[in-house]
């Protein structure tokens, strides 16, 4: 049994994380063996406490008097007023009066702090924590710092913090730029009626499942509303979200209405919600007010998309979009994409577009000529399956109605028109004819399937040769061709020049946002022209690279970031390579695609032990049949067989096993699955087509990703990275969701890294996590964070005394989440366990469609694109927050997307010069690549960490799906429909092989 472990909390028996067996670790000699965190805080705090008994616990005793040098700011939570609980001051220190109010006591409102950064922890009293029992492999290691922790309390809500001052200033170079960001006016005397619309069809009363409606029918019983009674209900005066919300600039009448649709009767509530004034709009662009006005801005947003949704939903199945051929019946069209901003200069509106693969809008037996290779209606049967999955989910109009009402492909009947009949008044009647009586319409291809619309039950039947495919549908870009991707892909990566004159004149067009009767009844104009501001270009960083001998070398990086590993020029530290086998799955493929080791292995060895990577001759070979990819027990055999022959020929564990395939291979997530969480083997998978060849730069690239596998480092920064005040170590952390489609019921996987070397950030570990099907908040956060700080001090023997958080894939509307849950949990945690380190978090955003251009051509270089180095803090950022757009990279193809960066929490005291200047030298040093990236490392290491869930899960899905049909098939039961596993939502699951926990996997 292991110990009470680094915290003082036991692992149990299934042995979750690694044992430190040396005598550096601190197990922890007082925690007790088997008991977890709750049985340490039994011992602290007496029995049955939980989090929530350290929470209660920690609102009694009460808060410091830091929270006026807070880091966010804070505001009374309105709903904690109505109920009544009393108001605490957040921070650690003396007990407040009021704190501890008892029942009887009236409420009272709570205290609103106004945030300011956190000054330095040398001017700072000592930090008075919780009282409670000290773990003993705490006791010498507790970290007090001035900053308080975050408020617990439910009277208050943090808010993200302001800017510390008034943007940058550091540039070696200063340019104007162009923002597809456009000004919009609005009349501040306006108002605009928020009612709350819900939508039931009238069933039958032997009809007990209710029917969900789509969205484009929503949309289509709204009009026909407002259609028969115009003067109660002006459309043009309306805007609707297509769910629960239609915000109007005339005030509606409210209750019930009945509304009939095509066959169809539907009942319609109309509630008035609230009435908005733009005034409200007004304050907070001028600060009176701290809180977004969101509903005002989303009733302006959904003003400027009602033209041209009204445009695309207007069109009939004889209407075309326009866009480029990409074969199979497929178009690439631009697709609009505009929001409105809440910047520096007042309300602008963010227009950009994306280039996405569409289905024609064509007959569906002219759709499937295209899709279909070879396929001939006259000979159906051969080609039924493919049909089904071509259709499947496409939605579809009848061409023998004139309507606008679209109906959902459920599949295939399972006869031909001819064999399919029906009953109507008591009386049988065929298909061929009832269209014959009822249309005029003669059925010509009798023979085939027909489609079944809406549900699979034969209750919606309508021949093929009478549906057309409906406009405005996307094609997945994965089950594209190799040439329509490519041409896609050029498509999609116009010019920075091109996409420029594109957007202007999307904002200049009568169908565009800015056109169109809705914008103007809601007192909207928006400016035709570009936003023009300011950016400035930081200095890129000295490296550090190795030299012969175990010498550093400074290089300079050119004006493009990047730098090469060439002449005496080699790796910072090298790691040696003593144990390493290949493992070549190329076997059953065409001669062309197989493997040759023999001119690869030397040259490979050759290019590793000159960039300072000491390798020998491999330890073994292994041919393998790719098709071992699918079965896990037979490809863990086989690992820990080759493990075997590692220990009995070098003497230990083998290092690295180099994985060769002749294509990227749906099996390849069973490798890493069966590697990285059973056998603990790193792996490094490559293509035979590239080693084939063994260029130098694919060799270098490799070996680059190897070293940084295996714990060594590729590069340095020469100025010291971090330089927060105070000194002490500082630990970096990224955090990402990754989610599954929405079709699925897959977990969302959380996934956690956290930078694991000194002085030097560019050693990182990782925490991967299942968590409730697309969730955003990571939910078990701090229990990660606590993880990876025990991994630090593992390897370090020291804490970190400072933590910045990188928090990914999160937008604004979020951010209120990741600080007053996310943040707030991982505070508490840390406190529980007598630490208390400084933490600053930090949101990046990459999805975003904000897009800078050069003013003067000189700016833009040889692509045309922003220089990298560029940041951007003025003008077009968010006047509340401490918000900037970062350029780290360099632009070669297409127009280059800056990196948003939203600086919500701040223990450090971080200016706008320091941090941007920080966030910019950091994206020099990822491992995997010779130039600066777009992102900053420890996010991206994050996003490539949670993309390992979805390759666990679908080994995990397998595994219970074989197990399902081994156990139905032991009895007559149907097998249950594919569903994902229990495992798949088990924590233990994904937990990596104690030998690769502190490595970079991932890479």
């Amino acid at each position: 049994m292991e110990s009470g472990g680094f915290w003082g909390r036991g692992r149990g028996s299934g042995g979750d994380r690694d044992t430190e067996r040396d005598g550096g670790g601190r197990r922890g000699g007082g925690g007790g063996g088997g008991r977890g965190r709750d049985a340490w805080h039994q011992q602290g705090r007496g029995r049955g406490r939980g989090r929530d008994a350290r929470h209660q616990q920690q609102q009694q005793q009460g808060r410091g008097s830091n929270q006026g040098r807070s880091r966010g700011q804070v505001v009374p939570n309105p709903s904690a007023v109505q109920q009544g609980h009393a108001p605490t001051e957040s921070g650690r220190g003396d007990r407040r009066s009021g704190g501890g109010r008892g029942p009887g006591v009236g409420p009272s409102f709570p205290r609103v702090v106004s945030a300011q950064r956190h000054q330095s922890s040398s001017t700072s009293s000592p930090a008075a924590h919780v009282p409670g029992a000290v773990v003993p492999a705490m006791e010498s290691l507790t970290i007090s710092k001035s900053a308080p922790p975050l408020s617990s309390s439910s009277t208050e809500i943090i808010l993200p913090m302001k800017r510390p001052d008034n943007g940058g200033t550091n540039a070696f170079k200063k340019l104007s730029l162009l923002v597809n960001h456009f000004v919009v006016k609005f009349d501040p005397e306006k108002i605009i009626w928020h009612y709350d619309v819900d939508v039931k069809p009238m069933l039958a009363s032997s009809d007990r499942h209710p029917v969900k409606i789509s969205k484009s029918n929503l949309y289509l019983i709204r009009k026909q509303m407002f259609k028969v009674d115009p003067e109660q209900f002006p459309f043009d005066m309306t805007v609707y979200d297509g769910e629960k919300s239609i915000f109007s600039v005339a005030e509606l009448p409210t209750g019930e209405f009945t509304v009939q649709l095509f066959e169809s009767s539907y009942l319609v509530t109309l509630k008035l919600v609230n009435e908005l004034r733009l005034s409200q709009l007004n304050d907070y662009i001028g600060g009176k007010v701290p809180s977004v006005p969101r509903d005002i801005l989303q009733a302006m947003d959904l003003a400027l998309k009602e033209n041209p949704k009204r445009l695309m939903l207007s069109l009939t199945h004889s209407s075309h979009r326009r866009g480029d051929d990409l074969g199979g019946g497929i178009i690439a069209s631009r697709e609009s994409k505009y929001s409105l901003k809440q910047t520096s200069q007042g309300l602008a509106l963010c227009l950009d577009y994306s280039v996405m693969p569409f289905c024609k809008p064509l007959p569906v037996i002219e759709y499937l000529k295209k899709q279909i290779d070879g396929f001939d209606i006259n000979n159906f049967g051969n080609f039924k399956e493919k049909v089904e999955h071509a259709l499947k989910g496409l939605e579809v109009y009848k061409s023998h109605l004139n309507t606008n009402r679209r109906h959902k492909i459920a599949g295939l009947t399972s006869s031909g028109a001819r064999d399919i009949s029906f009953s109507i008044e008591d009386q049988q009647t065929g298909l061929v004819d009832y269209f014959k009586q009822k249309y005029n319409m003669d059925i010509k291809y009798q023979g085939i399937p027909c489609l079944e619309l809406g549900k699979k039950n034969g209750s919606h039947v309508v021949p093929i040769e009478f549906c057309v495919v409906a406009e405005g549908q996307r094609y997945p870009k994965e089950l594209l061709d190799r040439d329509a991707t490519k041409k896609l892909k050029n498509l999609s990566l116009p010019s920075p020049t091109v996409r420029q004159n594109i957007i202007c004149d999307m904002v200049k067009d009568a169908n565009g946002p800015c056109g169109g009767q809705v914008v103007q009844n809601f007192g909207l104009e928006a400016s035709k022209d570009m936003t023009r501001v300011e950016g400035r270009v930081l200095i890129s960083p000295q490296l550090f690279a190795g030299a012969p001998r175990g010498k550093k070398i400074k290089i300079n990086v050119n004006e493009k970031c990047h730098w090469n590993l060439v002449g005496d020029r080699c790796l910072v530290e090298g790691i040696k390579i003593d144990r390493w086998a290949i493992l070549d799955f190329t076997l059953d493929g065409l001669y062309k695609q197989r493997f040759r080791p023999d001119f690869f292995v030397p040259r490979f060895i050759d290019r590793c032990n000159n960039l300072g990577i000491n390798i020998g001759d491999p330890l073994h070979y292994q041919d393998a049949r790719v098709n071992i990819l699918y079965s896990e027990d037979g490809l863990r055999k086989m690992l820990e067989g080759i493990q075997r022959r590692s220990n009995e020929k070098g003497g230990g564990h083998l290092q690295l096993l180099l994985c060769v395939m002749a294509e990227q291979h749906p099996g390849y997530g069973c490798l890493k699955f069966v590697s990285e969480t059973k056998v603990g083997i790193m792996t490094q998978c490559c293509l035979s087509a590239g080693a084939n060849q063994a260029k130098d730069q694919y060799l270098a690239n490799l070996a680059l990703k190897i070293n940084a596998k295996l714990g060594g480092h590729n590069v340095e920064i020469v100025e010291p990275l971090l330089r927060f005040k105070g000194g002490g170590d500082v630990m970096f952390i990224g955090a990402d969701v990754n989610h599954p489609g929405k079709n699925s019921t897959s977990p969302s996987i959380a996934a956690v890294v956290a930078s694991m070397s000194l002085p030097a950030a560019n050693r990182y570990a990782a925490r991967i996590c299942p968590q409730d099907h697309r969730s955003e908040k990571i939910q078990d956060f701090s229990n990660m964070c606590l993880e990876l700080v025990e991994s630090y001090y593992k390897l370090n023997k020291r804490m970190p005394g400072k933590i910045v958080i990188f928090r990914d894939g999160v937008s604004e509307t979020q951010f209120d989440m990741v600080l007053n849950e996310e943040l707030a949990d991982v505070k508490r945690a840390f406190q529980a366990m007598n630490y208390f380190p400084t933490v600053t978090l930090i949101v990046a955003q990459k999805r975003h469609h904000t897009r800078f251009f050069p003013m003067h051509k000189q700016d833009g270089g040889s692509s045309g694109n922003v220089p990298p180095g560029t940041v951007i803090d003025s003008t077009v950022v968010d006047p509340s927050g401490f918000h900037f757009h970062l350029f780290s990279q360099y632009g070669m193809i297409g127009t280059s997307k800056s990196t948003q960066y939203h600086v919500l929490w701040d223990e450090h005291g971080f200016s706008s010069d320091h941090i941007q200047q920080l966030i910019h030298s950091m994206c020099f040093t990822s491992a995997r690549c010779t130039k600066s990236v777009s992102l900053i490392p420890p996010v991206k290491y994050a996003d490539l960490t949670a993309y390992r869930g979805p390759l666990y899960q679908q080994v995990l899905d397998r595994q219970a799906q074989v197990s399902s049909r081994s156990s139905s098939s032991s009895s007559s039961a149907p097998a249950p429909p594919s569903q994902p596993s229990a495992a798949a939502f088990d924590k233990r699951s994904y937990r990596v092989h104690p030998d690769l926990q502190h490595s970079m996997f991932f890479i």
